[in-house]
């Protein structure tokens, strides 16, 4: 009986352990498909089609927080290859200009950060990035919820000609090099959505009247 329980046992713990290592490689490799984009790509690296658009972060409603809320990244796909494009935003208002294959994409997700609480939300906007011409997004508006349970963001997408005049602006002075080149205003579809934050682990260990919400 001893030696059946010892066996039962080294299976059962080799069994965990090559799901572990299944896990992780999963992980790994997971990871491993997603590309790492910067917000502004350096003119010079550009070797497919310029996406454009602005990112500003709100919080609404009122609070005495110390921490507003930030974009920290968003992810795209790329819909007929599935490619991921990790993008870092790490910022409450400031321009991306992505260097991305022509094809249709999706914005899947996005990570809000706040001081050192970070929340994540699962989202699906459509849009196109053009092939012969700049595409610009528009402004990104990400409106979060104050903290509270089962609180969202709503992520709003808008084109107006004041915003589109200053976007030409900002890549007259920072991207010469596309300097007249034409640009199409497309928004992604659809233009509005909300979605669930979900807190993203470890939680700050912070006393008790500092911590911002209980779940």
């Amino acid at each position: 009986m001893s030696h059946e329980i010892s066996y039962n046992f080294s299976m059962s713990l080799r069994l965990g352990l090559v799901q572990e290592v299944v896990l992780l490689t999963t992980v790994v490799g997971v990871w491993g498909c997603v590309t790492q984009l910067p917000a502004l790509v350096d003119p010079v690296n550009v070797t497919g089609s310029l996406a454009v658009g602005r990112i500003v972060t709100i919080l609404n409603g009122d609070t005495s927080r110390r921490y507003p809320p930030a974009v920290r990244f968003i992810e795209l796909e790329e819909q007929a290859s599935h490619k991921r494009f990790h993008v870092e935003i790490t910022s409450h208002d400031r321009y991306f200009v992505l260097d991305l294959p022509p094809g249709q994409y999706r914005l899947t997700r996005v990570q809000i950060t706040e001081g050192p609480f970070m929340s994540m939300a699962d989202l699906s906007m459509a849009f196109p990035v053009d092939a012969t011409a700049i595409t610009y997004l528009g402004a990104w508006r990400f409106g979060v919820d104050s903290p509270r349970y089962g609180r969202l963001v709503g992520v709003t997408a808008v084109v107006d000609p004041a915003g589109a005049a200053r976007v030409r602006e900002f890549l007259h002075e920072q991207y010469q090099p596309f300097d007249g080149r034409a640009m199409v205003e497309t928004l992604p579809q659809p233009a509005h959505m909300e979605a669930r934050l979900y807190e993203v682990m470890p939680y700050p260990r912070y006393p008790r009247y500092f911590r911002r919400h209980w779940w």
